[in-house]
């Protein structure tokens, strides 16, 4: 049996598309005999996640052409990585659906079809994704005013620079955090979801800033589930340097570490759900 660490949330219908990026949504449907090992998911010859029966990953691109697989049993060969795989050409403002199928490594799916598959699903969570062409999925601004409310916790508040463990956050760090779960908790709120967004500054690679954001967001995350907000709603994703709020930092280090100041954040982004009664 996969492990509950590996899963969140169950998959809620009718998740809305951001306007100018692409969702996508994998999805592997629970077996009755459960085939062994992972459904390896790649973008664009990347991978990004190895679905267990149940699970589903939702993610979003750049709009344009992009090439989506999923292969079962993919070890050693890897497929995702080399294999033939068709060109999906994705449009702005649209989810697409895929089953994981082992006759067929892109097979889309109907919204339908899909969503009536994805009951019980739950996203899956334990994977990090290596997928340099995978977004942290934005909110369009009409959804974002009627549902979603944003929160921004500085990095420097948080975390010393280049750190991110529950061992180096700082006290104001700890006590912003604090601050920010009593916050939510007395607007009497019932969180749908809550997702907690690591962002870096542009020092080091991609890759390591992606897991950089990623262990920060994973660090608030578990600080705000100690707060007494519910660990099933909470999500840790990554922008990594992907989305910075300041650029062209120049100077000693010292100068572009405090240039950088900006960028490294950390994002709580709550979608607010209904009143308690």
């Amino acid at each position: 049996m996969p492990s509950a660490q590996a899963f969140s949330h169950q998959y809620t219908p009718g998740i809305v598309a951001p306007t100018e990026q692409v969702q996508v949504i994998y999805y592997r449907a629970a077996e009755a005999i459960p085939t062994n090992g992972a459904a390896n998911v790649y973008v664009d010859r990347e991978f990004h996640s190895g679905l267990l029966p149940g699970g589903y990953t939702q993610f979003c691109l750049a709009p344009g052409k992009h090439m989506l697989s999923s292969y079962l049993n993919d070890a050693p060969r890897y497929m995702g990585k080399t294999g033939k795989v068709s060109d999906a050409h994705l449009e702005a403002g649209k989810t697409y659906f895929y089953r994981v199928d082992a006759s067929n490594p892109s097979h889309s799916v109907s919204q339908s079809i899909a969503e009536s598959e994805l009951r019980g699903s739950r996203l899956q969570v334990q994977a990090l994704s290596r997928a340099s062409y995978v977004q942290a999925c934005g909110h369009t601004a009409s959804v974002k005013s009627a549902t979603v409310r944003d929160y921004t916790l500085s990095g420097d508040v948080l975390f010393d620079f280049g750190k991110s463990g529950i061992r180096d956050i700082t006290r104001e760090g700890r006590d912003a955090i604090r601050a920010l779960a009593q916050q939510l908790l007395e607007d009497a709120l019932v969180p749908r979801r809550i997702d907690v967004i690591g962002h870096t500054d542009p020092v080091g690679t991609a890759t390591a800033n992606r897991v950089l954001g990623l262990n920060r967001a994973r660090t608030v995350r578990s600080l705000l589930i100690e707060a007494g907000l519910p660990a099933n709603k909470i999500i840790a994703l990554s922008a990594g340097s992907s989305e910075l709020l300041v650029v062209d930092c120049a100077g000693s280090r010292a100068e572009k570490v405090a240039c950088n100041a900006q960028n490294r954040r950390v994002e709580v982004r709550v979608d607010q759900g209904v009143n308690r009664p």
